[in-house]
């Protein structure tokens, strides 16, 4: 079953991007030429971003292939499908990367293991509710990120079908 999403590489040094595209090249078994344009939220790094299609779990086979690039910020995000949910993915340099599982209407849906996990932790006094739902729902990394998806709006999206 395919699916379909969205690769946002919101900032990445000049060097980086060809290795970028070369990794996504890779999960998706096709050639990948990225339109990169200057990102004005951190002068010095380009951004892009392209819509995909490919089998479900591509979102994490292309956040996968990313992750270990320290300077890489990006977002990966794939659409429910009959045998899949939807996934998102968020990576920053200094938080690291962020995984959830979406709804058909985008909706983070946390598993009752991690919300108990984060009501143990509160009520043990280890940390604060609030700031355990914060991060589970990706509020850090949103944070973050907020600026570079501002900067990136009326940035072309293009469609790469994944060959099958």
């Amino acid at each position: 079953m395919t699916t379909r999403g969205v690769l946002y590489v919101h900032s990445a040094p000049r060097a980086l991007c060809p290795h970028v595209e070369w990794a996504v090249a890779g999960v998706l078994g096709a050639r990948v030429s990225l339109d990169w344009i200057r990102q004005p939220a951190a002068p010095g790094t380009w951004r892009s971003e392209f819509s995909w299609r490919g089998e479900a779990g591509t979102a994490s086979k292309l956040a996968s292939a990313l992750r270990g690039w320290r300077l890489l910020r990006f977002e990966v995000t794939a659409e429910p499908c009959p045998t899949a949910e939807g996934e998102r993915y968020s990576c920053t340099p200094g938080l690291g990367i962020f995984h959830a599982v979406t709804g058909i209407h985008g909706d983070i849906l946390i598993p009752e293991d991690r919300l108990r996990a984060a009501l143990q932790r509160s009520r043990s006094g280890e940390t604060d509710l609030e700031g355990e739902l914060s991060r589970l729902l990706g509020k850090p990394w949103d944070d973050e990120l907020e600026p570079f998806r501002y900067a990136g709006e009326g940035a072309p999206v293009r469609w790469l079908h994944q060959v099958v």
